[in-house]
């Protein structure tokens, strides 16, 4: 029994030098963090106090306030860059009394040419200038950057690229339009702004989660990694530890406006900011295209009488675009039609679009590569960052409007289409599915399809419609685009900033 009790207590005893210890062990390590808590938080603050000592000497020498848009790749002709200039032009007009500053990586250019080539590619003209701020260190957002761990880095170096945006100027509003939501936490906790964000699209998805579940190989999901399900596995944790940090990133935004129902549903998963969160549709340039009567394109003769048929397509010359797909479902359409009059002579495709970088000359380059394998070289035209003027000529002349991004975010392309008179052709998801290619009273406005063969059928279907088909599908498409307009943009997009310039003013 004494045996026992003498166990019992050199059993306490053991326990409670362990317990020591760990005290002694831990309580070192909770002081150290706490003083380093502490020089972090003396850091932000001196940091804050600096710029806020830059901001205040701009105000004393110039009172308005200024906004300050995020946009490294301004000067390229995308739909995003749409959504800058339009916003611009709205805000200018409602507050002709504040200041404006863009964020640019372009180099090589000036703002006279940036701002003339916004009215070339996009037939706008601002009220006012602008002042561009141009960033050394775009390469750091670079997704050729990053050949691994593509979307942590390009995020971390926004990070860098917008903490050099606010050491050269310090706004009093800062806006995201591009999707570098890990700027927004920079600009206002650093910073002391006011943010706000315009997301075109989720920078990660509960669908890019899927992809990689199923293991499906895609432009962002290499065959290496679809093929091991280790490999999978990892990079689904990947993901979700990074959707995390992002939604954090994206919470700090006081106005988050999204561009389609389907981003929205991303959005509001992931940023759980719903009472901030709105739909404004991005700004279409349909009305230029609605004066053009659509009689004049099938009056009097059938299809088959037309010399040409071309099918265009309309968007950046970007991976998820999936021009291959166009292209080999192009081929797919050639090899199923017949020769004479209405046959494969008579088609041509257009791939008009915008090249942001080498990477996207290079892979124009790839593109004409696969024309000349697939043998359809000759029927296949590529237009890069075209004048407006002649973009809406190609558009007006041709027979069927091609998209096929697999969950396209919205698809400024898809309207331009609609609004020109042609007959769409749109990928099966996303905004064209759930916001554009959809019933208007009743009537069908396009069509949708999802794989080479499903394309080729569909163009088919179209090239075979009689006049009249054909005729009342583009009218209900035309009727149903004035939702997308830049009039109903316009007050959409001053409704939702209206608190926040509220309290610049």
């Amino acid at each position: 029994m004494a045996g026992h009790d003498h166990h019992r207590d050199h059993l306490s005893l053991c326990l409670c030098d362990l317990i020591r210890l760990l005290w002694s062990m831990v309580l070192p390590c909770v002081y150290l963090s706490l003083v380093l808590a502490l020089l972090l938080f003396l850091l932000v603050m001196g940091v804050r106090i600096w710029l806020q000592r830059s901001r205040k000497a701009r105000l004393a020498q110039n009172s308005s306030p200024t906004v300050a848009f995020f946009h490294p790749y301004c000067n390229a002709g995308g739909g995003g860059e749409r959504v800058l200039w339009c916003a611009l032009r709205a805000l200018q007009n409602r507050y002709p009394n504040v200041s404006f500053v863009v964020y640019t990586g372009d180099h090589g250019v000036a703002g006279e040419q940036i701002l003339e080539g916004a009215q070339q590619r996009f037939n706008i003209r601002l009220p006012h200038p602008v002042t561009f701020i141009f960033l050394k260190n775009r390469l750091l957002v670079e997704a050729s950057s990053y050949p691994h761990f593509t979307l942590l880095g390009q995020s971390m170096g926004s990070m860098f690229l917008g903490w050099e945006a606010l050491t050269a100027f310090v706004p009093d509003l800062y806006m995201d339009s591009m999707g570098y939501a890990f700027t927004l936490p920079i600009f206002r906790y650093l910073g002391g702004c006011r943010v706000g964000s315009y997301v075109h699209y989720p920078t990660v998805s509960t669908d890019m989660l899927s992809v990689v579940r199923e293991r499906n190989p895609r432009f962002n999901n290499a065959d290496y990694i679809s093929a091991n399900p280790l490999l999978s596995m990892a990079k689904v944790m990947y993901y979700c530890a990074f959707a995390l940090i992002y939604g954090l990133a994206g919470s700090c935004s006081d106005v988050i406006m999204v561009n389609s129902t389907w981003t929205l549903g991303h959005i509001l998963a992931l940023w759980r900011a719903p009472s901030r969160t709105g739909v404004v549709y991005p700004p279409c340039d349909v009305r230029s295209f609605l004066n053009i009567p659509l009689e004049d394109e099938v009056e009097g003769e059938g299809l088959d009488d037309r010399k040409c048929h071309s099918i265009v397509s309309v968007g950046q010359f970007r991976p998820e675009k999936d021009h291959r797909l166009q292209i080999r479902a192009f081929r797919k359409l050639l090899d199923r039609k017949g020769v004479g009059p209405g046959g494969r002579d008579s088609l041509r495709l257009v791939l008009i679009g915008g090249c942001r970088n080498q990477e996207d000359d290079d892979r124009v380059l790839m593109l004409r590569g696969l024309c000349q394998e697939l043998g359809v070289t000759e029927k296949v035209e590529f237009k890069l960052n075209v004048p407006f003027d002649e973009l809406k000529r190609e558009l007006v002349d041709a027979t069927i409007g091609l998209h096929t991004m697999w969950n396209e975010h919205f698809g400024i392309g898809v309207v331009e289409c609609m609004a020109a008179g042609t007959v769409i052709l749109a990928h099966k998801s996303g905004g064209p599915k759930l916001d554009i290619v959809v019933p208007y009273e009743g009537g069908q406005t396009g069509f949708l399809a999802d794989s080479e063969d499903s394309y080729a059928t569909a163009m088919e279907t179209i090239l075979a419609l009689s006049p009249s088909a054909r005729l009342e599908i583009r009218r209900n498409a035309r009727r149903s685009v004035d939702r997308f307009s830049d009039q109903e943009f316009d007050a959409s997009f001053l409704s939702s900033m209206e608190s926040l310039m509220g309290k610049l003013e």
